[in-house]
């Protein structure tokens, strides 16, 4: 028997965060751009959300549809997303944080 895998899509906010916090292209020194989050960062956050949401901690204590993974990175030292459970049993990628300290 396999695991419910559920739907996960980012919202508009949460990449509006993204690019606040990374740019569009690769900094002088290496940093990674949001682009670069998207394609070795961000397929692992989905996949904890999709196969494992009950498992991650609550963004609020005792609000149970808010979840988030911390992690550390590949790309940036670690990472936060907050993801919300909706009425189609999909998650929302709503917000992110990231630690940029290289």
């Amino acid at each position: 028997m396999t695991a419910k895998r559920r739907v996960v899509r980012a919202t508009q906010e949460f990449f509006d965060q993204l690019d606040r916090q990374l740019d569009e292209s690769r900094g002088d020194n290496g940093e990674p751009s949001a682009t670069d989050f998207l394609a070795f960062e961000l397929p692992s956050v989905i996949d904890r959300f999709a196969t494992a949401l009950d498992d991650l901690p609550e963004i609020l204590q005792g609000f149970s549809a808010g979840r988030m993974v911390i992690a550390p990175g590949v790309l940036v030292r670690s990472l936060a997303v907050f993801g919300l459970l909706i009425s189609d049993d999909a998650i929302e990628l709503i917000g992110i944080e990231l630690d940029l300290d290289w």
